[in-house]
């Protein structure tokens, strides 16, 4: 079960399934290029989820698993990008 506090970007409730896959699409690009290799098991995670809506749960879990610098940088990028103006 994924906690209100931690529904944002591809993990929000009632986003359309183009909207779901394109913010995983563009935080797995963030983590590969702000983390390198020690975002590896995030970024498999949100590619799984961008086919099995089941391993969405887990990929927040890869998160929350980040050193507390690392998931600072892939959300403060992913905020950033997905600002409105």
């Amino acid at each position: 079960m994924i906690l209100a506090a931690s529904r944002f970007g591809p993990w929000r409730d009632g986003i359309d399934p183009a909207e779901r896959l394109a913010r995983l699409r563009s935080m797995r690009a963030i983590a590969r290029l702000t983390l390198g290799p020690r975002g590896d098991a995030f970024a498999e995670a949100l590619h799984r989820a961008e086919t099995d809506p089941a391993q969405l749960e887990p990929a927040l879990a890869r998160l929350d698993a980040l050193a507390s610098l690392d998931r600072r940088a892939v959300l403060c990028s992913f905020a950033a990008l997905h600002r409105s103006n």
